[in-house]
């Protein structure tokens, strides 16, 4: 029974991105040039434009909903630009929403022994100038980070804001003098009994046990976003992600953007404490842990997630 429904996940996912881009197959010619969607937003007509960028190397599939100040949703391993379907309709009626899909990650594609996530910071820079966006919102889950806290850092003057969603962007924190960085060993023991529980039920780390067992169709969705990109993309982006050097703690300490860390309480993934760590050497940085909640916030507890990010950038003006 459960090779059954594990199979009949991978058939309904392959026909879905098929549906948007000819992704299971890389034809994304197919989907043709700039498209322009009637959209219902919030009660209201709104506008979403869906197309790929061409890399020499990678087509980034992109979308844009909205009009106001630019936040860029850069989205994490288990998903893709549909991660955000509980962002979008709340943001998109006073900001311009962009989402888009990592390369390696469906519909977005990339060239036979292509740099993976070595091309992350590339890709969002090429993005945001090919919007022609002169400033930004920076909004990162998990591997997102990867992509927006570097960008951050080497583009200060284009960045108002940025909001690290369980992530640290790959730095290491473990030189911050810092209380949280001593307890991070108790979370280590914890955090493998409960990826080893997840593992036996086959539920997936990015959604986490309470998910599960709280939101079993949340979950199964979060699953069939995830199957979306298929296993061998997702082999060779972990394959190379590794050696992608991350900023150093010295560049995180000079970063000037406003940041807000979003963390989830229950998070067996990224330590949740680090995040702590890490925003105390910040210039301006705060963080908001959320109860009951695992390493997707945004997901699990889209509600509080978006209240959040929305407070935070009515405090800095940015509406």
């Amino acid at each position: 029974m459960t090779q059954r429904i594990k199979t009949t996940r991978r058939v309904f996912a392959t026909g879905v991105a098929a549906a948007i881009g000819g992704a299971a197959t890389g034809t994304w010619q197919s989907f043709g040039a700039e498209t322009v969607h009637a959209a219902q937003v919030d009660g209201r007509s709104s506008k979403r434009t869906t197309a790929f960028l061409r890399r020499p190397d990678a087509a980034i599939y992109y979308e844009v909903t909205g009009s106001g100040p630019a936040i860029v949703f850069a989205h994490g391993a288990g998903g893709n630009h549909l991660s955000w379907w509980q962002q979008i309709p709340y943001f998109s009626p006073r900001f311009t929403c962009v989402t888009f899909s990592h390369r390696t990650f469906a519909p977005s594609t990339e060239a036979a022994n292509g740099p993976g996530p070595a091309a992350f910071v590339e890709d969002l820079a090429a993005l945001i100038d090919h919007l022609r966006l002169a400033d930004v919102v920076l909004v990162a889950q998990s591997l997102g980070g990867r992509a927006c806290l570097p960008y951050a850092i080497q583009n200060p003057s284009r960045v108002r804001a940025l909001v690290m969603a369980s992530t640290l962007g790959g730095v290491d924190y473990s030189t911050i003098r810092h209380p949280e960085v001593g307890r991070e060993a108790v979370w280590a023991r914890e955090a493998e009994r409960t990826q080893a529980q997840m593992k036996q039920d086959g539920v997936i780390p990015g959604g986490g046990i309470r998910m599960a067992k709280e939101q079993p169709a949340l979950l199964y969705l979060y699953s069939q976003i995830n199957d979306l990109t298929d296993v061998a993309r997702k082999q060779a982006r972990a394959a190379t992600q590794a050696s992608v050097p991350p900023p150093s703690i010295e560049a995180v300490k000079q970063l000037s953007a406003p940041v807000l860390f979003i963390t989830g309480a229950e998070d067996a993934a990224i330590f949740p404490g680090a995040s702590v760590a890490l925003a105390s050497i910040m210039r301006n940085a705060r963080v908001e842990s959320v109860p009951r909640a695992a390493h997707s916030v945004y997901f699990q507890r889209p509600d509080t997630f978006n209240r959040l990010v929305d407070s935070f950038l009515r405090s800095l003006k940015i509406e």
